[in-house]
């Protein structure tokens, strides 16, 4: 019994920071290691369809998702709010919001994504198509 509660003790203090991704504290160290994974395009039914899925799992510490298409100028990412009030406020309910944007098929070549987070900092990455392309 001792050598559990000592184990516990040992194991709760990440066990509960884990649970914190609704700050920019908790989001960013995650979205650091998974950057690769940040979007993802798919040419589907005549158009080019840019999946921001794993982005916007992490919203809730994330102010704004801004993104570019090859080069041109950032736009704002208008995508499903964090569920405060709910037990998982990070769910993805689909239900007025699509996790993805569309374009024109082939269009997409790079896309860059700049996000603001909730303590004023910045993180972005470009992506090429051939790097992200699911099919």
């Amino acid at each position: 019994m001792r050598v559990f509660l000592i184990a516990l003790s040992l194991l709760l203090p990440s066990l509960c920071a884990a649970q914190n991704f609704t700050t920019s504290a908790g989001v960013k160290p995650i979205l650091e290691l998974i950057r690769p994974q940040w979007i993802a395009i798919r040419p589907y039914d005549g158009q080019d369809l840019l999946y921001m899925t794993t982005l916007l799992t992490y919203r809730c510490g994330i102010e704004q998702i801004r993104f570019s298409y090859n080069g041109g100028e950032l736009q704002v990412w208008d995508g499903e709010p964090c569920y405060w009030d709910e037990a998982s406020p990070m769910a993805l309910k689909v239900e007025t919001h699509l996790p993805y944007a569309v374009a024109p098929l082939d269009s997409l070549q790079t896309v860059t994504i700049n996000l603001l987070f909730d303590d004023g900092t910045t993180m972005e990455q470009s992506y090429q198509r051939k790097d992200v392309q699911i099919n």
